[in-house]
Order: structure tokens, then C-alpha cells, then sequence
């Protein structure tokens, strides 16, 4: 991606409205601190003068005025280091002592403070400032002047709009940067996406959006885009299938009901021929619209379309259902079913498909169970998934040929003489997948255990 798609993107904009935001707040702290430390500053300066006035005071009451001027020498002597400000002058507004040379021009205010225009000396370090002061008229009409520089305070506020300022900078800077290289990574994750998207329209089914290890949200979104497209992909190679199957498995019996219909016609309708053809192309007939029923159902499942329909299924009362539809036949059979002792298993799930697919499960037992055989049938739950099964003692299936029968159409050499489309075990599969479980086709030793698992 180049520097004017990474621009005019939308994680790129997000990143500048979160800038905005973040600085901000930032200048919302940086004046928060600035007003802190300017007040806290402020605020040791009226205590020292407090002070220094409360001292000053003591040495008027004590010793008078002589003690007073002493003392205001004093100090001001050290003022260099103290940042003190005294003046004491006389009726005539003379300087009796301390280190201003005269009264300031500033008026105070009710409580006697004010703050006044400050020019040092080139052996002071020259310049301009300002004082911070609190005035007092003592008696004989002496006036006295108490205060401190504040050339500290602005030192310090100006130190700290400096480090305040560059730090801002610094920040914005780091932000801007962040935001960027954000912006790059995400964009970078995305474009990856998009080329996938890319390669699979122009009609390369088998890409998949790259997974890393870090199991984020983008993974996580990467993950279920490839399983959508592996349910697409199955879809599209199933809809293959089953035209392949329909061009080829399909025109046997279109054929064998055209013939039959063909011989029809030449028969003499009153004779036993003309009835014996006809009953052949009914039953033809009715074996294909069970092929395509059952192609139907299948179609239904893998789509997902019955799950609005999905409610609490009594796995225990839906295989004594099955086991009661099918007694006449193995009785008929000599086929015994015994039928494990039964969990009470409750789920949701679209009932009509869980049955049909026990049935085909169950029909196929009974197809390749000999005279007198046994056929197993349960339900129970085992680690939070119900397991219905169907266990037979019929020739089974080679384990390299399990997958290949779940495939539409499929049938083994043995199942060639028995009736039947090849699409039982397709259906079954599709209603596992319907209801986010799975078909296991595993040995009985001998025979076939069929068990179809659904998480609960």
C-alpha cells in the first residue's frame, strides 16, 4: 500500500481523531499542572512573607521602632539569597530602611497586597520582574513594605511551559508516529485479506486468508472467513457432484422407464405384459423421485435452511420411535434389534431430518444383516455429546472406503445387488454437519458401528 491510499484510509482518519482527542486531554493536563504548580508556588510565597511579617512585628512590639529599622537591615542584607523585598519609610515618605529605593507606584488592595514592577541591577543579573508585597501603617505615620520577589515563581512557570511545551511535541510526534505505523499494520492485515478476496473471484476456490499465531481478532476473523469459504467450497463441489451423478447414475433408470413405457405401448393393453410393464415404470418412477427426495433433503440440510425450525428433540423417545417403525420389517426379517439401555438426551435439533437420518442408518443395518443377525441401536452422553448409534454384524466397510461412502452416489461392490441410491449416508452426513456434529463410521468386529455424535 502506498503513502496516498495509507492517507486517505480510514484507520489513518481514526488515527487522527484519536490524536486530536489524546492531545487534547493532554493540553487539558499539561494547563491542569501548570495552574497546580503556579498556585502552590503563589501560595509559599505569601507563607514566607507571612512569616517574615510576623517576625517583624515581634521586633516592633519588643523594641520599638529602632528595633524594627535593625531588623529590616538585617534581612535585607541577606535578601540576595531570600528573595525578600522590605521598605520602611518615614511621614515624608523617605527610606528608613531595607532594599527598595523607593515606595511603589501600584496601589495595594483591601487586605493591604499588591504586586508591582521590579528592575534589577546588572549585578543582580539586570532585567524586569515583579514583586509580591504587603503593606502596613504603623504608628508616627511610618509605613512598612513586606514582600518577596517573584523571579522564582516565573523561573519555575517558565521551566515547567518549557518542559510542558516539548513534551506536547514529543508526544504528537510519538502519537503521529504510532498512528502510522497502527494505520500500516492494520491496513497491511486487511490488504492481505483483500488480495485473498481478490484471488477467489477471479476463480481460485482453494486461497485461504492467512492465520498467525498471535490468535487475535483478525485471526479470528481469518479463521471464519476460511471456514465459510470451505463451506462454500464443499457446497459448489457437492452441486458438481450431484450433477455429475445425475448425468451418469440417473440415466440407467430414465432409460430402464423409458424402455419399459416403449414396451408398453406395442403390448395389448388388456394382457398381464401391458400391466407388468406399467408396474415396472411406477416403481421406477417412485425410485427415482426417492433419489431425488433424498437429494432434496440433502440440499435442505447442507444449506442450513431448517434451522429455523430447530426445537427440543427427545433423543430417547426418537430412537423407540424408529426401533417401533422398523419391528414389523425385522420381524418379517428374523433380524433381531437390541436396543441399549437408553440415556434420556434432550437437544435441539429439526426432528423430521434426525429421524430420517436414523432410519437411513438403521435401513442400511438391516440391508446387509443376514437372517437371524442382530442389529444394536442407543443413545447416550458421553463428555456433553449425545451418540445414537447403529452397530450391525454385516461384511462393513474397509476403513480407506469410510470416506468415499459418505460422497453422493457412491456404493461398494457388495451393496450392488441390494436396492438403494447410495445417498443414505450422504444425508446422514448433512444432517451431523446441520447440527454441528459428525458421522463416525467405525469396525464392529465384524459388522459396522455408525455413530452419529452431536455436542449438546
Amino acid at each position: 500500500m502506498n503513502r496516498a491510499d495509507l492517507l486517505r484510509s480510514r484507520i489513518f482518519r481514526l488515527a487522527l481523531v484519536y490524536l486530536c482527542f489524546f492531545s487534547l486531554a493532554v493540553l487539558l493536563l499539561t494547563g491542569a499542572i501548570f495552574w497546580v504548580t503556579s498556585n502552590v508556588v503563589s501560595r509559599q510565597i505569601d507563607t514566607t512573607i507571612d512569616a517574615e511579617i510576623r517576625g517583624l512585628a515581634e521586633q516592633f512590639s519588643q523594641r520599638g521602632t529602632p528595633g524594627l529599622i535593625v531588623a529590616i537591615q538585617r534581612r535585607a542584607a541577606t535578601a540576595g539569597q531570600t528573595r525578600g523585598l522590605y521598605l520602611l519609610t518615614d511621614p515624608n515618605n523617605r527610606a528608613l530602611a531595607g532594599n527598595l529605593s523607593r515606595w511603589p507606584d501600584e496601589p495595594a488592595d483591601e487586605e493591604g497586597w499588591l504586586t508591582f514592577r521590579l528592575e534589577f541591577a546588572e549585578a543582580e543579573g539586570g532585567g524586569v520582574n515583579f514583586g509580591r508585597a504587603r503593606t502596613f501603617n504603623l504608628p508616627g505615620g511610618l509605613r512598612l513594605l513586606v514582600g518577596h520577589d517573584v523571579r522564582e515563581r516565573d523561573r519555575v512557570a517558565g521551566l515547567i511551559r518549557e518542559i510542558l511545551a516539548w513534551s506536547l511535541l514529543a508526544i504528537l510526534g510519538i502519537s503521529l508516529l504510532g498512528g502510522l505505523l497502527m494505520s500500516r499494520a492494520l491496513l497491511a492485515r486487511i490488504e492481505t485479506i483483500n488480495r485473498t478476496s481478490r484471488d477467489i473471484i477471479a476463480g481460485d476456490l482453494t486461497q485461504r486468508v492467512p492465520v498467525s499465531r498471535r490468535d487475535d481478532e483478525f485471526d479470528q476473523l481469518a479463521g471464519n472467513l476460511n471456514a465459510m469459504l470451505d463451506q462454500i467450497e464443499r457446497l459448489l463441489e457437492g452441486m458438481r457432484q450431484v450433477s455429475d451423478n445425475i448425468a451418469h447414475d440417473l440415466r440407467s433408470p430414465l432409460a430402464r422407464l423409458r424402455s419399459g413405457l416403449e414396451l408398453a405401448l406395442i403390448e395389448d393393453p388388456q394382457s398381464d405384459g401391458y400391466r407388468d410393464a406399467i408396474a415396472k415404470a411406477i416403481r421406477e418412477a417412485d425410485n427415482l423421485l426417492k433419489t431425488f427426495t433424498a437429494l432434496l433433503s440433502i440440499a435442505q440440510a447442507e444449506a442450513g435452511a431448517s434451522r429455523d425450525r430447530f426445537a427440543v428433540v427427545d433423543l430417547q423417545a426418537l430412537v423407540q420411535d424408529v426401533v417401533e417403525l422398523y419391528d414389523p420389517l425385522t420381524e418379517e426379517l428374523g433380524i433381531e434389534i437390541d436396543v441399549d439401555p437408553l440415556q434420556p438426551v434432550r437437544r435441539k435439533g429439526d426432528r423430521d431430518l434426525l429421524f430420517q437420518a436414523l432410519v437411513n442408518l438403521l435401513d442400511n443395518a438391516i440391508k446387509f444383516s443376514e437372517r437371524g443377525g442382530r442389529i444394536g441401536i442407543g443413545v447416550e452422553q458421553k463428555d456433553g455429546v449425545a451418540v445414537l448409534t447403529v452397530r450391525d454384524r454385516g461384511p462393513g466397510i474397509p476403513e480407506d472406503k469410510r470416506e468415499d461412502v459418505l460422497r453422493r452416489f457412491v456404493r461398494l461392490e457388495q451393496s450392488r445387488s441390494t436396492a438403494g441410491s447410495g445417498l443414505g449416508l450422504s444425508l446422514v452426513q448433512a444432517v451431523a454437519r446441520l447440527h454441528d456434529g459428525k458421522l463416525i463410521l467405525s469396525d464392529n468386529a465384524p459388522g459396522l458401528a455408525a455413530s452419529l455424535r452431536l455436542p449438546l
